[in-house]
């Protein structure tokens, strides 16, 4: 049977506006960027994914899935097939998509007509036998994977058997920014305060305490300063817990007499206002509780800002802060953190040091770069033959050869190639 020309667009799978998270944020960034690199009959549209409440969908959402039924995920895959799109981009995160592991989505996946491309935001280390079982349905499905950093692929290929030809490497992509925030402390009324942010959702993974520990240290060095946290309460924690992390927070700023030092702007801000705040700080700090964090938008987007960033070790800021782009301390260390920033504030060469270097790598990672990197892996993936959905096995030795094809490739994307590659 002869296949359906494919003329209708790039459908993406997708939590998105105005659903508040990271994945909605980036998918919405992606597709504005996308959008100008390609012809009209190849305009995006999104299946989104629903919350418990519901939203207000507007265009380019043309359809959209309750996350806890099953039936809703096998219907989208037929609604994508009826659309013939050239290709499917899923974006994945566990928590998205109902059933074990979030398995509902391969009903969708398993169903699709066109090639379809998976970005991953999450790969675990220690996943249950669901999760570890719905990744690799998924991955086994995929035509091709994005990871955003080598981790995420060395990790797919030694823990869940992805053949690695299928990986690449694309970068979380940022906005390009002005380096300069005189303008922006002005119009925030910071005058000359040394300003420290932190902004994303909040919820207690973020570590936002450990912060707050060091600034009685750094008020001592330098009484100017001011930390501010920019963001609201995940709404998947005020479903669980309500706002009593961030009154806890609140609390500690009382007992440790910081309310002249620091400001909690409790709210979703736009993207302008976002860029704003990033302009008027000089220092960026993710205090992180734990490793297992693969990629951070926030992160990337506060180094292609040019901030000094001081973060504890997860997994993203270990490679994005790598060769001298940021300073990392010790988990849950309040001193080592406080210590980090006093010295940035001390030696304005230093700083201006951090801030040249994360600004100068922020360059190589902006959108529309991203954007390029992802339109000419969609034309790679939409324009060859289909004749295998999943990788046929081989041998030893043809296995090992696609691990170093796809570490080959993933290192020229990170270096800043960032194009369509070939196999």
């Amino acid at each position: 049977m002869k296949e359906r020309t494919r003329q209708q667009g790039i459908a993406f799978v997708s939590s998105f506006a105005p659903r508040k998270c990271g994945i909605a944020t980036f998918t919405g960034d992606l597709i504005a960027n996308l959008a100008p690199t390609v012809d009209s009959s190849h305009r995006p549209f999104v299946v989104a994914m629903e919350s418990d409440g519901g939203f207000r969908f507007s265009p380019p959402v043309e359809y959209s899935i309750r996350k806890d039924s099953a039936r809703d995920y096998a219907q989208a895959g037929s609604y994508i097939n009826f659309r013939a799109p050239q290709v499917v981009s899923l974006q994945h995160e566990f928590g998205l998509f109902g059933g074990a592991g979030g398995s509902h989505v391969c009903r969708l996946v398993e169903g699709l007509d066109a090639p379809l491309v998976t970005t991953l935001h999450t790969v675990l280390e220690d996943p249950s036998p669901a999760q570890r079982e719905s990744l690799r349905h998924i991955c086994a499905r995929s035509d091709a994977i994005v990871v955003m950093n080598m981790r995420g692929l060395d990790m797919l290929t030694d823990l869940y058997d992805v053949p690695a030809h299928k990986v690449r490497l694309i970068p979380h992509g940022i906005p390009d920014l002005l380096q300069d925030g005189d303008q922006a402390r002005r119009q925030l009324g910071l005058g000359q305060r040394k300003v420290i942010l932190t902004f994303g959702l909040i919820s207690r993974n973020k570590g936002i305490e450990v912060m707050l520990r060091a600034m009685p240290t750094i008020v001592k060095a330098h009484p100017d300063v001011l930390y501010i946290v920019v963001g609201t309460t995940h709404p998947e924690v005020i479903k669980h817990e309500g706002y009593s992390y961030l009154h806890q927070l609140r609390q500690l700023v009382r007992e440790l007499d910081l309310r002249e030092h620091v400001v909690f702007h409790d709210a979703f801000v736009s993207a302008e206002t976002l860029r704003t705040f990033l302009q008027a700080a000089p220092v960026y700090v993710t205090p992180y509780l734990h490793k297992e964090q693969l990629t951070s938008g926030t992160l990337a987007f506060a180094v292609g800002a040019g901030k000094a960033v001081v973060s504890t070790p997860y997994w993203a800021a270990e490679e994005l802060l790598a060769h001298g782009r940021g300073r990392l301390v010790p988990f849950g260390d309040s001193q080592r953190m406080a210590m980090e920033i006093v010295r940035l504030f001390d030696d304005t060469k230093r700083l201006k040091a951090l801030q040249d270097r994360a600004y100068a790598y922020g360059r190589s990672i902006t959108w529309p770069k991203v954007a390029l990197a992802y339109r000419d892996l969609f034309l790679e993936v939409s324009q060859k033959p289909r004749t295998h959905r999943h990788a046929p096995a081989g041998t030893e030795l043809m296995a090992r050869t696609n691990v170093a094809v796809g570490r080959l490739k993933a290192v020229s994307l990170a270096a800043g190639v960032l194009q369509g590659t070939s196999h």
